[in-house]
């Protein structure tokens, strides 16, 4: 069996721990590795290195910081194929799908060859006599990221990339189930460039987290998962003064009004709740049709497409819709809410329960679920499901649909459908959470904006990407700098005034 390793201090390094976890092939449920599990000592070695390197890469300029970048962007490319039938070996999504991890993560580090201007600070002169004023934006030290399953390649990229831009060096602790993809990617960007120590790789638990809040030599720290981890991590780190950035849970609601295309929506909910089967943060969950009218005709929509969909390995190519979801234990939890919606009471129009697929019986197959009639005080509503599931809860009025989402405790995104202008503006204007759709049904933003929810999907105040991921990643000096000449002698004791 395949052993897999950390990557610290430009090679790869075998665990010494003892522990390990398997790493599974979601389509066959077969054990096809194990990662190692990080102690606090080998995040040690991992920080000490970082350390190390890090004030000279931090002397680099910009400009030559962004030339590895560069360079990381074209061998990206080249590789690919590579990088994404890893993806998808451990993850069990779709080969389009991988391809579209990795290059969304592209997108973020082709943003950082910006860096040189996105560094720059401001300039006031004269402002007093003879007295001039400059700020400058200046790297952290040592940085860290905690990164979840659902995008073993594009949410590392969108924090070590800006931590690396800014001059930072990064300590990456990737999910267990799927870890060969971000060793792979310091590979390359080893190869690019990057020097050893600047981005190490470190696998592990909850001892390896824990070991991440707990050293003071890591000044920040990233992280993406469940809102329960969220919460703990971001309690501790800044309990222990670092600059913590926290993303947890969602439960993304579209609204569907009587008056959008009926096809397009549908064909939107379809690709926004089953893509990836369900294991985004962003997937669409639940569907508000205003008025039984619009919803009969959503669901008489919806209904044949759900039944239509291809589950399969990704081994099939371009055959398949969506593959497996990630381990056993997260199919047996996606199960266990589908039957509690059905004891709930929920209509259950396309049962996927039974979903068998030949050949890959041991596999974490799950079938697509279709409910109706949801309400929400039900589980399945209040819950984050992370499964090929889609409730449609009926919304009366407008007012009705607007209120469940601003209701919800999370607030990663939603969406609206509809031909209806004014509709949309008040849509976008009032519902309290961080990124909305029109006529979109995943709005993710793209690079060179923020990516980030609000209410308990976020905890702290600055986003990922964009412009707040060089404010994360930096801390600003303003110096005040005046020269001998025309200096009055004698000591000053009073506040200085600009005059």
């Amino acid at each position: 069996m395949e052993q897999l390793t950390h990557f610290i201090n430009g090679k790869r390094v075998a665990g010494t721990s003892g522990r390990f976890s398997d790493v599974y092939n979601p389509a066959t449920g077969e054990v096809q590795a194990q990662t190692p599990l990080a102690n606090a000592a080998e995040l040690e070695a991992a920080v000490a290195g970082a350390a190390a390197a890090q004030p000279a890469w931090a002397a680099t300029n910009p400009q030559r910081r962004a030339r590895v970048l560069m360079k990381f962007v074209a061998l990206m490319n080249r590789d690919m194929d590579k990088l994404a039938e890893a993806l998808s070996r451990e993850h069990g999504k779709t080969l389009p799908d991988a391809a579209g991890d990795v290059q969304r993560g592209l997108e973020v580090v082709e943003y950082c060859i910006g860096a040189p201007q996105l560094l720059k600070g401001d300039f006031t002169d004269s402002a007093g006599p003879g007295i001039d004023m400059y700020s400058m934006r200046q790297a952290l030290g040592v940085t860290a990221g905690i990164t979840p399953f659902n995008f073993p390649a594009m949410i590392p990229m969108w924090m070590f990339a800006p931590a690396i831009a800014c001059g930072n060096a990064f300590i990456l602790k990737p999910s267990e189930r799927d870890p060969s993809v971000p060793i792979m990617l310091a590979e390359l960007l080893q190869e690019a460039g990057l020097p050893d120590g600047i981005l190490q790789v470190v696998n592990g638990d909850k001892e390896a987290v824990d070991a991440i809040l707990d050293h003071d030599v890591i000044q920040s720290i990233g992280f993406v998962g469940s809102t329960p981890i969220a919460e703990y991590i971001y309690a501790r780190g800044c309990a222990n003064g670092k600059r913590v950035q926290c993303f947890g849970g969602a439960k993304n609601h579209m609204i569907i009004m009587p008056d959008a295309d009926m096809d397009q929506a549908a064909d939107a909910l379809v690709g926004a709740g089953y893509g990836a089967a369900g294991e985004r943060c962003m997937a669409i969950s639940v569907a508000v049709p205003v008025g039984e009218d619009t919803a009969d005709r959503l669901v008489e929509k919806l209904a044949p497409r759900v039944e239509a969909l291809k589950v399969g390995p990704y081994t099939s190519g371009n055959d398949v819709d969506f593959g497996p979801v990630v381990t056993g234990a997260a199919k047996e939890n996606i199960l266990k809410l589908v039957e509690s919606g059905v004891e709930a009471g929920a209509k259950l129009v396309v049962d996927g329960r039974d979903f068998n697929l030949q050949g890959y019986e041991d596999g974490f197959f799950v079938g697509a679920h279709l409910f109706d009639h949801v309400t929400s005080d039900m589980e399945i509503y209040q819950k984050e499901i992370f499964g090929p599931v889609l409730s449609v809860v009926r919304a009366q009025s407008y007012e009705d649909a607007l209120g469940l989402a601003m209701d919800h405790e999370y607030g990663n995104g939603t969406a609206i459908y509809t031909r209806d202008g004014d509709t949309a503006r008040d849509f976008a204007n009032r519902v309290n959470v961080g990124m909305v759709g029109i006529n979109v049904p995943i709005p993710v933003p793209l690079a060179y904006h923020t990516f980030g929810g609000w209410k308990k999907s976020v905890f702290g105040d600055l986003n990922q990407h964009g412009p707040d991921a060089f404010k994360f990643y930096t801390r600003t000096k303003t110096v005040t700098a005046r020269w001998p000449s025309g200096i009055k002698e004698g000591g000053e004791f009073s506040i200085p005034v600009m005059e």
